[in-house]
């Protein structure tokens, strides 16, 4: 992000419309593309779908670790329909014109979301830290009034920090260039466009992306490090397999989203190829919600079992 000297008043411009040119830049796949996009939007709602739906009906899945899970999955829905809905429209009618305020709005809510599953991941650490530390405690501390105080928390905690960061954030002058060179609103490339000084936006961004990101990353491998000694402490192999493998599956998505969001937006500001940010972007916004339902389901025997229960209904 460059900081920018500013601009006379005369050459202000007001911008009352972006342009998103995500992909633009490949006229002849944009039909590819949507095909691709729509089948992965589908595959992403029926597997977080079908997650969230067994794991309300069957009476096998109803322990906090699965009350968890249904509530991640239907965050993943919502954090995916954020993007790609939009994206689906702009590349499907070539229409890429996006007004300031549904941008607000995209931005606000996709922060939201993406805030949400950080701290979402970060109850769910707590939460096999709880039932591999302390087991015999573990009905008791995790019981369901805390289970929903803590998913209630995850999701109410970043609502005025997101809101107060897009209003300061769209409350910068615009001019000149009114092209977002991205498939959505996310905050670098839409402070490229801003007239100005944006270092004090710039500083906002990273501090929240500590707060929301660094913070409960560091509690997950804080919490996995002494799940870790536990493990290792256990008398015999099959136990250790068998502990482990009810943490296994959380692991692999917290490595997944957190590893890249935290190079999105924790890297120093060096020169780099946007084309490499929107396709780091496409990877924790789309690529990785769509792997997660497969990483849960195949190394998850009581969700297989429970999958296979619902198939042969």
């Amino acid at each position: 992000m460059n900081h920018q000297e500013k601009p006379s008043q005369d050459n202000l411009t007001e911008i009352i419309e972006f342009v998103l040119l995500g992909f633009a830049d490949m006229p002849h796949l944009q039909w590819f593309l949507f095909g691709l996009f729509l089948i992965i939007y589908i595959i992403i709602l029926m597997s977080n779908g079908t997650i969230f739906l067994i794991t309300k009906m069957d009476p096998a899945l109803q322990s906090p670790m699965y009350f968890f899970l249904a509530n991640f999955s239907f965050l993943e829905i919502c954090y995916v329909s954020t993007t790609l809905t939009r994206m689906l429209i702009n590349i499907g009618t070539q229409r890429r014109r996006i007004s300031l305020v549904a941008c607000a709005t995209q931005m606000c809510f996709f922060l939201l979301f993406g805030g949400t599953e950080c701290l979402l991941l970060a109850v769910m650490a707590y939460d096999r830290y709880v039932a591999i530390c302390d087991p015999l405690d573990y009905p008791l501390v995790m019981n369901p009034r805390v289970c929903i105080q803590l998913v209630t928390g995850s999701w109410i905690t970043g609502i005025p920090v997101v809101i107060g960061q897009t209003y300061q954030i769209f409350s910068l002058p615009f001019c000149g260039s009114k092209q977002i060179n991205h498939y959505f609103c996310d905050i670098p490339p839409v402070l490229k466009l801003a007239c100005g000084d944006t270092f004090v936006n710039e500083m906002l961004v990273y501090t929240v992306a500590v707060l929301f990101v660094m913070v409960p990353f560091l509690w997950i491998l804080g919490s996995y490090s002494k799940i870790l000694s536990i493990i290792l402490k256990l008398p015999l192999a099959t136990s250790q397999a068998k502990a482990f493998s009810t943490c296994s599956s959380h692991l692999m998505v917290v490595v997944l989203f957190f590893g890249s969001a935290i190079i999105a937006y924790l890297r120093p500001n060096t020169r780099h190829s946007e084309g490499t940010d929107n396709m780091l972007s496409l990877f924790y916004t789309i690529l990785t919600p769509m792997f997660n339902p497969m990483i849960y389901c195949l190394r998850n025997k009581d969700v297989i079992m429970a999958l296979r229960k619902l198939l042969c209904k």
